[in-house]
């Protein structure tokens, strides 16, 4: 931090355990990794680079490396992954992690068919060489999942070795856990951390509108995915109530009473 301030909510350092900043990746040159890494590495717990765009990426080893550096793991995006399995290709894919060192694998089923079992022994076969993140829901907005099928699938997927369960909503956040307009879906999401720790789950969320929502449910150490590299310090912002949609959600109970009687000198001032 370039300098203190009191009272903010305890936030959680790397390496994070709860808290992540996923953040996707759509295209960037090695001289925007860098430079967004030079502004925010602190706050990108793991970098997605999103769908199929590492396939058409050039010089990807060098922006790998900038990440590297940077101490902030990479992945591919699950389209990629079920690019790969569509074509029955899947150990071609594991060799392509291997190859580029990658750490993290996420194992979808927005788009293609993959049956439930035969994703959980994928998940449970990759998890033994790599953190594994799946990912539950349509990218189709209207194919609408159950709540207890939603639960049901995210259990049996943490109890196949998955380090993390995200919840889709795509870059545009306007499927799986959100309405086509971007509303959340809080029924949905009551029903999911009712009987699933929120910790263990990554909430997609692209729009601020969102962002705050699931900040203020949860709190500071909500995990949220899909976050663009532009965003990431806005994003910490909210995390922190040092921005004006979450700025009276977070301050101590012991700051109460200065808390009002700042914000009514205020009022006599615009009185005045």
């Amino acid at each position: 931090m370039s300098f203190s301030l009191n009272h903010l909510p305890n936030r959680t350092t790397k390496p994070r355990k709860k808290g992540l900043s996923l953040v996707l990746d759509k295209g960037y040159s090695v001289r925007q990794a860098e430079d967004v890494c030079e502004v925010c590495s602190d706050y990108m717990d793991i970098i997605k680079l999103g769908w199929g765009t590492a396939y058409v990426t050039q010089n990807l080893d060098e922006k790998l490396a900038v990440y590297k550096e940077a101490g902030i793991p990479v992945y591919f995006g699950g389209t990629l992954f079920e690019a790969y399995m569509l074509r029955d290709q899947l150990d071609a894919y594991v060799k392509l992690l291997k190859r580029f060192d990658i750490k993290y694998v996420e194992v979808s089923n927005g788009t293609i068919w993959l049956s439930d079992d035969k994703k959980r022994a994928i998940i449970k076969d990759l998890s033994t060489e790599f953190n594994v993140l799946s990912e539950v829901g349509s990218k189709n907005p209207n194919d609408i999942i159950p709540p207890y099928k939603w639960v049901r699938i995210i259990e049996k997927e943490l109890e196949a070795g998955a380090k993390k369960v995200i919840c889709e909503a795509r870059e545009s956040g306007t499927v799986g856990v959100f309405r086509p307009n971007g509303e959340v879906r809080s029924g949905l999401i009551e029903e999911i951390t009712d009987q699933i720790p929120f910790e263990k789950l990554i909430f997609e969320a692209p729009q601020k509108e969102q962002q705050v929502w699931f900040i203020r449910k949860f709190g500071s150490n909500v995990n949220l995915g899909n976050i663009q590299p532009s965003e990431v310090i806005s994003l910490e912002t909210l995390r922190l109530g040092l921005r004006g949609d979450t700025v009276l959600d977070f301050y101590s109970l012991e700051d109460e009473e200065e808390l009002n009687k700042v914000m009514k000198d205020n009022s006599i001032s615009n009185e005045e």
